[in-house]
């Protein structure tokens, strides 16, 4: 049956809309302080914020009072808003009384499986203060492999904990890693040069990521922190980006009582085998 130009076009955008299928989309996000603080407004912004996301990093969930709750009604109002979402909660990094803290993954169900269960870093937990934390996802007949990482505050040298970054490949030549956070380091700094070396990229080049206490000059960003390195040998990268939410807020003080970070995103595809 010969098909007319409308049945040639809706088919290419079938088509289309499939390929796109074929394609992951995540987000992290250091969100300050997550735990009982954060009312259920804001959390219903945070969740309005994450919707479109197939996995979501986040950094910052309090060790104690009310962290892993505080995810768990994230993952609640995520499930509010049309798909099906589950989420994971690190138990307190080793981290003394003051930086101790949890990670958390969430991910669409519908998109992704558990195909590894989340576990904090056992192989250089010495080395770091807070060790970064593993999830391996299946995404049709493909896998990738998040690290969640929160580095020391730049005034402690991150980079004399964010060098052993590059020993995790060795350790684990099976995984197809994505290392994800907020590294309190900018993507140029020569610490990275030897996951770059190896194949590594990072998602966001020459972008801040935190922000300032008050916006001067109509600039509200302060440091670029938060990055995706990105194995180029398994994957590509697609599209990048931040969510400039401040926008949304009157000034930066209400801003920030949502975070004092803002959330970046990667789209990649799978490289073939």
């Amino acid at each position: 049956m010969a098909l007319n130009k409308c049945s040639v076009i809706f088919l290419s955008l079938l088509f289309v809309s499939t390929i796109s299928l074929a394609q992951v989309k995540i987000s992290s996000w250091n969100i300050r302080h997550l735990g009982n603080s954060k009312s259920k407004s804001e959390i219903e912004f945070m969740a309005e914020t994450l919707r479109d996301f197939d996995a979501v990093a986040i950094q910052e969930v309090v060790a104690g009072n009310g962290g892993a709750q505080a995810v768990a009604k994230l993952a609640d109002e995520l499930n509010r808003k049309g798909s099906p979402w589950d989420y994971v909660v690190s138990n307190p990094t080793q981290g003394g009384t003051y930086s101790s803290e949890r990670y958390a993954f969430l991910w669409k169900t519908n998109r992704l499986k558990v195909d590894r269960k989340a576990w904090l870093d056992l192989d250089c937990i010495e080395e770091f203060e807070r060790e970064p934390y593993f999830i391996r996802f299946k995404f049709e007949n493909q896998d990738f492999t998040l690290v969640n990482i929160h580095a020391v505050p730049k005034s402690k040298q991150p980079e004399r904990e964010l060098k052993y970054l590059k020993l995790y490949p060795e350790l684990y030549p099976d995984e197809h890693f994505i290392f994800l956070g907020d590294f309190n380091l900018p993507e140029s700094h020569s610490v990275f040069n030897p996951l770059k070396s190896n194949g590594f990229i990072s998602a966001l080049v020459n972008q801040k990521t935190s922000l300032k206490m008050k916006c001067k000059a109509g600039i509200c960003l302060a440091s670029e922190y938060d990055n995706f390195f990105i194995d180029s040998k398994a994957f590509k990268i697609l599209k990048t980006g931040v969510d400039l939410f401040y926008d949304t807020f009157s000034d930066l003080k209400s801003a920030r009582m949502i975070s004092d970070h803002i959330p970046i995103w990667v789209e990649f595809d799978f490289n073939s085998n």
